[in-house]
């Protein structure tokens, strides 16, 4: 949008120079001239999507290069850092042999496992816990001294409830995807207008339809912005775990191979865990934008 500024054109009979007491003096005129982003609003967003990607493919990319400029050329010590290049074809073989698919798998199921848990019960107790303040009262300080307690000291916990096998692993996954649902959903339930649910009452809205059409609406997309997060600290929560107390899994895999000084390995697993966490965190972003179309998306839509 292009701003100039103008003088208007001084009436008949008004003197130029504004000295004597009968003329009129000149007012400013602004002149909006609509810039590219009104007169090619299509083309402007198609530019922005391709230097949005532009930047997105690019940075990483050029990151990865010079770690191989680097390798090649001796600057850092391939034996301690490999090159991307021996990384990648080391993933390779390894996937090919079918040596990589069960730590991947061993790792993806339980995180699938205790992210349904987590999820399921950290959003059943924020809804209750939001709707109700007697119930907030008398567990909310509990549990604020629970979320604060680092997840990983309960691990000997659960091992002594569930004994050696998934079960620890879940439950930790589960117990850390708890917490931040549980804060997301509350916090969305309590943020809803009160002039929402004063609509509802005077329409005379069941519980139910309370839930249905004014608290789920209202706030299931800062509910999916907690679960967006906590996908991706389940992915770290398992690996750290997986280090401790598995003998399988991609953080087992990199605790292994660091001991065996088989560094390309080590990479390789690294290199999963971060995809592998990109990935869960996409879908469900992806998965919130198709269950709150009615919410502004977080990415390929300017916001007017």
């Amino acid at each position: 949008m292009t701003t100039t500024t103008g003088k208007s054109p001084a009436p008949r009979g008004a003197s130029g120079n504004g000295d004597s007491p009968g003329a009129a003096s000149r007012e400013d005129v602004l002149v909006r001239k609509p810039g590219p982003q009104e007169l090619h609003p299509v083309r402007t967003h198609r530019r922005r999507r391709a230097l949005e990607l532009s930047l997105a493919v690019g940075v990483p990319a050029a990151l990865v290069l010079l770690w191989q400029l680097a390798a090649v050329q001796g600057w850092i010590d391939d034996r301690v850092y490999p090159a991307p290049q021996t990384i990648l074809e080391d993933g390779w073989h390894r996937a090919a042999d079918g040596e990589l698919w069960p730590d991947v798998w061993a790792t993806l199921k339980r995180v699938l496992a205790g992210y349904a848990i987590g999820t399921v019960a950290g959003y059943a107790l924020g809804l209750l816990m939001g709707s109700l303040s007697v119930v907030r009262a008398a567990l909310e300080p509990t549990l604020d001294a629970l979320y604060v307690v680092p997840k990983l000291a309960l691990l000997p916990v659960f091992l002594n409830m569930f004994g050696l096998g998934e079960g620890p692993q879940i439950a930790l996954v589960a117990a850390t995807v708890f917490f931040f649902v549980w804060i997301s959903t509350m916090a969305a339930v309590l943020a809803v207008p009160s002039g929402h649910r004063d609509a509802g009452q005077v329409f005379g809205a069941s519980p139910w339809q309370m839930f249905r059409h004014v608290l789920l609406p209202a706030s299931l997309p800062a509910v999916l912005v907690g679960a967006r997060i906590a996908a991706g600290v389940a992915v770290l929560v398992i690996v750290a775990s997986e280090q401790i107390a598995a003998a399988d899994g991609l953080g087992h895999l990199i605790f292994d191979s660091r001991a065996l000084f088989q560094n390309d390995v080590m990479f390789v697993g690294i290199v999963c865990v971060a995809v592998l966490g990109v990935v869960f965190s996409e879908l469900v972003r992806i998965a919130g934008r198709f269950l709150t179309p009615w919410a502004p998306r977080d990415r390929g839509r300017s916001q007017s």
